[in-house]
């Protein structure tokens, strides 16, 4: 490898480079006009100085303040979390206003999608069997392990019946937050177009009542709409029974649904990240940025979400929001954020994981400004909370956790009907009824864990691809993975185990 292709510098005037590969102590470097020698080993996707900066003075990296430095660093040196910290500041959103309505494409893009009674298409075909609480939640793993695939041979436009079960439901307050997020979680997905049909199932004691919940669902064929309470059939075996029975029922309707040509506007994509790593924000977050601001020129939908990991990088997308009440309204929720952490004597810079730091993340700056990359350069439409149905088209703001399957459960019972994650580490998350693929940030990981991931973003590291290229091709596979291109998590039965509500509040 020629000395100038060991680093790359992100943005001129950064203080720091990132390997490459793998650094030796003594190592003859050059990057951005720059000599170095490397004063000790530097891994992979890690940072080095490229100039000297003092103890107390603020570290850039992608153009953007990533930390401060607790001791002089000298060039050459290894930059991390020995000699980089979180800066004692505030945040505060962007005084500019760079916003731009999106052009739409003059390509129509389209994938093969099941169009609902409502309009609304979905990417899968499932059938839903949905716990109202923990107490019915074995009842309803029993009726969806009985749909085998042998069983379900003779319906082939059917993709499973799923159980969705969580841990809560009850021994929690009948009114405020914590019961609110549940059932508009639960509602959303109960009203998933994934979901062609569902069978609710509840204890019938427990606080989230079963019959307020299926009062507030969308309109649909009474006949792809059951529920059952456990107490009232007569007990487990007598509703495992009965919700076998009903599930047969609702089979041949299910399967009478056909795939169509429809508009790529009809996608709404979940964007994620997880196992994040030094590449992260140089190569899959960036290309899926792309990809998103591909789609959103077509008119679909992209959730970004995740809170915790745009801490530090909020001004990047108050900058370029619709309205400043927008930009309000996620500055508000940053701010929650802020005092939810204070008020659990927590630290929003604990969010890099120890996998991410080894991956070469120091501080949750560094984190944000590269997950932030995701959501392209398209204007920021609309700010939503946890779980809440989107109803705008473009890129818009989710309030959840960093936690991926509690920000990935929100942005599906949003309506995401396609999860795009990326990943350095290695992240096999599935997230059934909604496709998950998999993005790798470096060509090792893909080829490490070749039957996990569906698309290799380390081509931009390794020179062989830009940024717009690799967009393109993910595009691409967005769109075919909506008309029924199976995901590697599907081909290896995740999915059935992720669904996690946000849980706020006491449990009592």
């Amino acid at each position: 490898m020629h000395p100038s292709a060991a680093l790359l510098v992100l943005s001129p005037g950064d203080d720091v480079a990132v390997a490459r590969g793998d650094i030796a102590p003594g190592q003859r470097l050059q990057a951005d006009g720059i000599a170095l020698i490397a004063e000790q080993a530097v891994p992979s996707g890690h940072k080095i100085a490229l100039r000297k900066v003092a103890a107390g003075q603020r570290v850039l990296k992608y153009g953007q303040t990533i930390g401060q430095a607790t001791q002089d660093i000298a060039p050459g040196e290894h930059v991390h979390v020995h000699n980089l910290a979180m800066p004692a500041t505030s945040t505060e959103h962007s005084l500019t206003n760079v916003y731009q309505a999106t052009v739409p494409s003059q390509v129509a893009a389209t994938f093969e999608g099941f169009v609902r009674a409502d309009g609304r298409v979905a990417t899968r075909n499932f059938i839903g069997v949905i716990a109202s609480v923990n107490c019915s939640a074995t009842v309803c793993k029993q009726i969806a392990q009985a749909f085998t695939a042998e069983r379900l041979k003779a319906f082939p436009n059917v993709d499973g019946v799923v159980a969705i079960t969580h841990g809560s439901g009850c021994g929690m307050g009948a009114k405020g937050e914590g019961i609110d997020i549940l059932k508009r979680t639960l509602r959303g997905y109960a009203d998933h177009a994934n979901f062609a049909a569902v069978l609710l199932i509840g204890l019938g004691c427990e606080v989230n009542q079963l019959t307020p919940l299926m009062e507030e669902l969308r309109e649909r064929p009474a006949a792809l709409k059951a529920s059952l309470v456990i107490q009232d059939a007569g007990g487990t075996r007598a509703t495992v029974q009965r919700g076998i029975a009903q599930i047969d029922a609702m089979l041949p309707l299910v399967d009478a649904c056909q795939r169509t040509t429809v508009a790529a506007r009809h996608l709404c994509v979940g964007l994620q990240c997880g196992g994040s790593d030094g590449y992260s924000g140089i190569t899959a977050n960036p290309a899926l940025g792309a990809a998103v601001d591909l789609l959103v020129r077509q008119g679909g939908t992209a959730v970004l979400s995740e809170t915790p990991e745009i801490y530090g990088a909020e001004h990047l997308l108050t900058a370029r929001a619709a309205s400043a009440d927008i930009a309000a309204q996620l500055m508000a929720r940053i701010h929650w954020w802020e005092a939810y952490v204070r008020d659990n004597a927590g630290d929003m810079n604990n969010n890099p994981s120890p996998g991410n730091k080894a991956g070469g993340i120091t501080t949750i700056l560094e984190k944000s400004l590269g997950a932030v990359a995701k959501g392209g350069a398209s204007g920021l439409m609309g700010v939503y909370r946890y779980a809440q149905p989107v109803d705008t088209q473009g890129l818009v703001f989710m309030d959840t956790p960093g936690y991926d399957p509690v920000s990935a459960t929100g942005q599906v019972a949003g309506g995401a009907n396609l999860l795009c994650f990326t990943t350095g580490r290695g992240s096999t998350y599935g997230c059934k009824p909604t496709p998950s693929l998999k993005i790798a940030t470096n060509t090792r990981l893909f080829e490490h864990m070749a039957l996990d991931m569906d698309f290799n973003a380390g081509g931009i590291v390794d020179g062989l691809e830009s940024v717009s290229e690799a967009g393109a091709r993910l595009f691409q596979l967005m769109l075919d993975t909506a008309s029924g291109r199976r995901t590697c998590s599907e081909d290896n039965g995740l999915g059935d185990n992720e669904f996690l509500p946000w849980q706020m509040g006491a449990v009592m």
